[in-house]
């Protein structure tokens, strides 16, 4: 309802040639309709308790949570892992070593046999216990003693040895490197227990001292930790255990050995998971952007076909009553008297403006192609400042360029051009009272260039600034606040870029970055250009 009274104010000034108070504060009230500024409307607005209105969701951080999670997530398996890797790396050499162990002992035990010419079926195991040597029928006490003395000679030199212990069936200590052990009853030990029911070849395990236990007394006492082994004898027929060799022993080659591999495991579980972490969290990182400019595009893309619709119902239907005003005004004119003149020029002013606001948005909203032309960005400079003339002249504008006679870029003639229009144009209206307007062309690393456009004009304020590539945002008096908007959108169109900085009562610098057009000559020519 106010813009219809608007336009009938203006049409009514406009075939009776005498304003009135009425009238000007009606046009003045249509003009200043025209404009919305972004920074008075915040973009979100809370809803308020008792409002009616869901309170706005809160925005999913993907790369906050990937990084927190996936970080608890590889540590724990990476942890695990290096975990299981030095327990099996710690058991399997234990193992191998216990093996060889029992493998030598048994073996010197059978060579002993064979040695000192004992009765066929006669084993070492059944010669430990000097308590039996008047129970054996083949064999003197003499000779089993003698044979007994010569195995457990090497028993108590072998290497790394802590404690050699020898147990009976009744689990008594019967020989001991330790002679303060030896005829001691062992009862209530679980791991001998163990051994001598399992009838392995050899039962190991590694651990530090245990103060608890009276057949760990070590002449000795180890440096980091000791490998226990359980060493069983058996009858001739191999079922029966009659004597238990029990080894303590420190292998400073093995524990150097165990203790290397777990720097080696650890420091590579540490290194994968590192690597793994930080090259999904580049690709994620990578991944988030790529979907917050996607849906960046889709909120523009979305905004644009909303605004397309409405604005170009709007701007169609104004077309018509603008260019009536318009026709009207300038028949008014002829017959006006010189007091009306002046209004009558305001409100045909006025009309251009609003039809030049209708086309820019149009243009703005209309589908654009995404065919590339080779365009000589030197000529559409040119062309542009030639365009604008007048204005800076009137303005006491200076320009100035600086660059090659010629530079061809990957763009389209139309497009270039209203990006440059728009450009020249906020430079040359920021200042009124003249200044200096400098475009420079530049080639850098051969596949961009660049085109700074800077002005001497009052600049923006940091909040305006980060606001200017907003659609509708302007900070003009009468503009539309599609051009920079328009010409962001266009730049990223055919792969290039386009940033602004200002600083307030010092000016304003909008750097455009292109493609360098393959095809140079051969490609399009832009309007008017001197080509």
């Amino acid at each position: 309802m106010e813009a219809a009274g608007w336009l009938a104010k203006c049409y009514q000034l406009a075939t009776h040639g005498k304003p009135t108070g009425a009238t000007l504060n009606a046009i003045l009230r249509g003009n200043e309709a025209m404009q919305t500024l972004e920074t008075e409307f915040p973009d979100k607005t809370p809803a308020q308790p008792g409002s009616g209105f869901a309170a706005p969701l809160r925005e999913f951080n993907l790369l906050r949570w990937f990084s927190v999670i996936s970080l608890l997530i590889i540590a724990s398996v990476a942890g695990g892992l290096g975990y299981v890797s030095t327990r099996f790396v710690v058991r399997d050499s234990v193992e191998r070593d216990a093996m060889l162990t029992a493998q030598f002992i048994q073996a010197m035990a059978q060579a002993e046999v064979r040695h000192s010419q004992l009765p066929p079926g006669t084993t070492m195991g059944e010669l430990l216990d000097p308590r039996l040597d008047h129970q054996h029928l083949q064999v003197s006490p003499a000779l089993a003693e003698s044979t007994r003395v010569e195995f457990l000679d090497h028993v108590e030199h072998l290497p790394d040895t802590l404690l050699a212990n020898v147990y009976a069936r009744d689990r008594t200590i019967v020989w001991s490197t330790n002679p303060a052990l030896a005829g001691k009853r062992i009862a209530a030990d679980g791991e001998l227990e163990h051994a001598f029911r399992s009838r392995k070849a050899v039962s190991a395990s590694y651990h530090k001292a245990e103060e608890g236990r009276e057949e760990q007394e070590f002449q000795r006492a180890p440096q980091y930790l000791f490998i226990e082994n359980y060493v069983p004898l058996f009858d001739s027929q191999g079922e029966q255990v009659m004597a238990m060799v029990e080894i303590y022993k420190e292998p400073q080659d093995l524990i150097r050995r165990i203790q290397r591999g777990y720097v080696l495991i650890w420091a590579s579980t540490l290194l994968g998971g590192a690597l793994i972490y930080f090259g999904l969290f580049w690709i994620v990182r990578r991944a988030a952007s790529m979907l917050r400019h996607q849906q960046d595009r889709l909120v523009a893309s979305e905004t644009y076909v909303a605004l397309g619709e409405m604005s170009s119902a709007v701007a169609h239907s104004m077309r018509n009553p603008l260019a009536n005003i318009r026709s009207s005004a300038e028949l008014a004119q002829e017959i006006a008297n010189p007091q009306a003149q002046q209004n009558i020029v305001d409100i045909i002013s006025q009309v251009d403006r609003m039809s030049r606001w209708v086309r820019e948005l149009l243009v703005s909203l209309r589908p654009t192609s995404d065919i590339a032309e080779a365009v000589d960005l030197v000529a559409a400079i040119d062309d542009t400042r030639q365009a604008f003339a007048q204005q800076i002249e009137r303005n006491g504008v200076r320009f100035t360029f600086e660059g090659p006679q010629a530079q061809w870029v990957a763009s389209q003639p139309l497009q270039l051009s209203q990006i440059l229009n728009s450009l020249f144009s906020n430079a040359i209206e920021a200042m009124p009272s003249g200044g200096q307007l400098r475009a420079q062309v530049s080639v850098r690393d051969g596949q961009w260039v660049d085109l700074l456009l800077s002005d001497t004009g009052k600049g923006m304020t940091k909040q305006q600034e980060r606001m200017v590539f907003k659609p509708f945002f302007t900070t003009k008096q009468g503009g539309l606040g599609v051009g920079l908007a328009l010409a962001k959108r266009i730049m990223e169109r055919f792969g290039g870029s386009v940033s602004l900085s200002s600083r307030e009562e010092e000016g304003t610098r909008v750097s455009l970055t292109f493609n360098i057009a393959a095809g140079g000559e051969h490609g399009a020519q832009h309007p008017g250009s001197r080509g």
